[in-house]
């Protein structure tokens, strides 16, 4: 005997339940519910079918004590109707009628689920996302930073480089001019003959300036 289907909830669902306005608006009589649940609970059933549609759901139940059908129509653990024969058929026929109608009612609660889906994927969507923007937008700021900084390193080898150079064609003059001396003077210290000075020209004796005459 397996008449767990009605006996527990459906598959759960994240759809909203349906609004009031989708309720039958005639309630299966309690006597009709009591005597359903009686039989299921004193295990006099057996689950012939079970339809399930979100929250909603049909089942077949078959009595062999009286060879007798019930078929259910319920949401959640309520019965919404309950439909007692002894044919086969029209067990089938109800059975059917029963699970496209169950079709119909999940409709608006699939839809809700799956626009609820979709809408909690966009927003993990775009948490990740603006989680990836904001570390992008880090890493350029940080990269830009970098790249002033390098900027500005490079701007100042370039000037020492300039001043460098400036400075090391002043001593290299300078270098050639102390070798330039150094090579006269060890080409003047190698030669063997000896170099005189030339002699001052003399003077021309100044001859003497005649005597005024006195008055």
């Amino acid at each position: 005997m397996n008449t767990s289907a009605c006996a527990s909830t459906p598959v759960a669902s994240n759809a909203a339940p349906a609004t009031a306005a989708a309720e039958p608006a005639d309630k299966v009589p309690a006597s009709t519910v009591e005597a359903l649940r009686q039989l299921i609970d004193t295990h006099q059933l057996t689950e012939v079918r079970t339809t399930y549609n979100s929250t909603y759901g049909a089942s077949l139940l078959f009595q062999p004590e009286k060879l007798s059908y019930y078929v259910a129509l319920f949401h959640g653990k309520e019965f919404w109707r309950v439909i007692q024969t002894d044919s086969f058929e029209q067990a089938e026929g109800v059975y059917r009628t029963f699970a496209q109608q169950t079709q119909t009612l999940a409709e608006v609660d699939i839809d809700t689920m799956r626009l609820d889906a979709g809408k909690k994927y966009a927003d993990r969507m775009i948490a990740l996302n603006q989680q990836r923007l904001q570390s992008l937008q880090q890493d350029a700021s940080r990269q830009q930073q970098q790249a002033r900084e390098v900027a500005q390193l490079q701007e100042q080898a370039r000037q020492q480089a300039a001043s460098l150079t400036a400075q090391l064609h002043d001593t290299t003059s300078q270098l050639d001019a102390m070798k330039q001396q150094i090579h006269s003077l060890e080409t003047m210290q190698d030669n063997p003959n000896l170099a005189l000075p030339a002699p001052a020209p003399v003077a021309a004796p100044t001859p003497p300036q005649p005597a005024s005459p006195s008055p």
